[in-house]
Parts: C-alpha cells; structure tokens; sequence
C-alpha cells in the first residue's frame, strides 16, 4: 500500500509505484501521468545548490547556446519585435538570456538560488522559458500557477525538458540518476498543465514543448 501522499500536479491520490531503484521510489498518477519522486527522497535546498554549483553554463559557452537553441530559435520565430521575457530558473550562466537580448528581446532572470529576487514576479510577459527546470520542481501546481499570472493572454511558455515514454527506458533513463530531478513529463502531464494555464500545447522538438 503507497504511504498516503498526492501528486504534486494535479492533487490526485490515484497513483502507483512506477518505478524504484537502490536511491528512490517513483510514483505515477494515474490522473496526469506525472511521475514524480515522493518528498521523503527529496535533497535539502543547500544539498541541491552545491549540485547545481557543478554544473558549468558558461554565458559564452558555444555547445551550451546550441543545446538551448533548440529552444530559442523556434521561439524567435514566434515573438513579435521587441518582446518582453522572464527566463524562469537559469541558473547561474544565464546564455538564453544572451542569446534572446541579441535579437532584440527584453528578458528578465529568476532562480532560486541565482537570481533570487521575486520582484520580478510582480510584472506580465510576452514569454516565459524554463529550459531543463521543471523536472527540478517540487510544488509544479503552484509554480504553474504563479507562472500563468505572469504570463499575457497571448503569451508563450517555452519548456524544454526530457520525456517519459515507458517505464522499461524509464528505468535505465540517466535522467533519474539527477537526484535533484523530481518530476518527469510525458506529452499527457504537460497537456494538464496546459489546460491548467488555460493554453494550447505545441510539441516543437523532442523535448521542447510550447504552450500557447
């Protein structure tokens, strides 16, 4: 019997075991499909900052703005000149920031641990990108929410986060071996979210999901 808990998106407590390994359980909502780790595995937040410490996204760093172009140049595609943005969750080398100014877009920063100033939660945006976040996320209902009030009637969300196909890649995915990565996605969950943002999903790339 599952210890009595509910998904983190949608609130449901219609889950099963989906998957478990020497570190962690992962359960799956039967409602969403959201897999998610339970809160007794989670790392505490200085924990999780000195693994993010490691990580190396260099501003500058060529490979990296060409792992989030995959992200940045379909959304140029679709911002009007001159567009007002919020990178939500950039870590500490904010490049789509770099690379999004240079087309002449104005974006604002927000991360926990980096850029922690919720001021700019406060404003609207034409577009909010979290590139390789929401798998971090250990309330996703509530930061969708607070997403969506920052978000324009016509604004773009622009996610990129690995997928979920099935639960035998699942189990030898090197995506779970993050132990800082909380929640995973397939198109079903991210279509929750975007009937929860009052939004239209659009599958741009294998892990690159607009919501309009």
């Amino acid at each position: 019997m599952l210890p009595s808990t509910q998904c983190p998106l949608c609130n449901s407590s219609d889950l099963i075991v989906y998957h478990g390994d020497n570190k962690r359980l992962y359960y799956q909502c039967n409602h969403c499909e959201l897999v998610f780790v339970p809160s007794l595995f989670w790392l505490s937040l200085e924990q999780e900052k000195h693994i993010y410490d490691l990580h190396e996204n260099d501003v500058h760093d060529h490979k990296y703005q060409k792992f989030l172009s995959r992200l940045a140049l379909p959304l140029l595609e679709r911002l009007k000149a001159h567009s007002k943005g919020l990178d939500f969750g950039c870590g500490p080398g904010p490049a789509l920031q770099f690379m999004l100014q240079q087309s002449g877009h104005e974006v604002c920063l927000y991360d926990l641990h980096y850029y922690p100033c919720t001021n700019v939660l406060d404003t609207q945006y034409d577009f909010i990108c979290a590139t390789e976040v929401v798998e971090h996320l250990k309330s996703p209902h509530e930061t969708f929410l607070q997403i969506k009030r920052c978000l324009r009637p016509d604004a773009i969300f622009a996610v990129m986060t690995q997928l979920v196909i099935n639960a035998e890649r699942f189990a030898n995915w090197r995506y779970i071996q993050d132990p800082t990565h909380l929640c995973f996605f397939n198109i079903r969950s991210l279509s929750y979210v975007a009937e929860l943002m009052g939004k239209k999903l659009e599958h741009v790339d294998r892990d690159v999901i607009f919501l309009r």
